[in-house]
């Protein structure tokens, strides 16, 4: 799904990005608790100054990039681990309370807590009698 939204419902086009990499869709898992649902996202290689989470008109995107990685004085012979950018989008339905998502990043698995919208309880209005 390089090219798409991944909807909780559906399937919605996405904005390209211009840097020139190779994309990869991060494996997700998504659970959900009482009051939030909980994302959990892998991209290994993925630091803390190198995610965006941002959300506009109700999509959530989650993008990273990973740079090639050798250790200090020693040069890339041959690499098996293709490098790349990641990137994912979620349409977030109105019950998250979208201005309190979390996010947390440990050892390149990103968490974002989301919670939801607390429970609108049915109110029963009275009718008057016109007098």
């Amino acid at each position: 799904m390089s090219n798409e939204t991944q909807e909780l419902s559906g399937v919605v086009e996405k904005p390209e990005r211009t840097r020139v990499a190779k994309v990869y869709t991060p494996a997700v898992d998504i659970v959900e608790k009482a009051g939030e649902i909980v994302l959990t996202a892998d991209m290994p290689g993925v630091d803390e100054g190198s995610v965006e989470v941002t959300l506009q008109d109700n999509v959530l995107t989650i993008y990273g990039t990973v740079g090639h990685m050798a250790p200090d004085g020693y040069t890339l012979s041959y690499a098996e681990y293709k490098v790349g950018d990641y990137e994912r989008s979620f349409t977030l339905s109105e019950q998250i309370q979208k201005d309190k998502i979390e996010a947390k990043l440990q050892n390149g698995v990103l968490n974002l807590v989301l919670p939801k919208v607390d429970e609108v309880k049915t109110r029963k209005i009275e009718i008057k009698t016109a007098a």
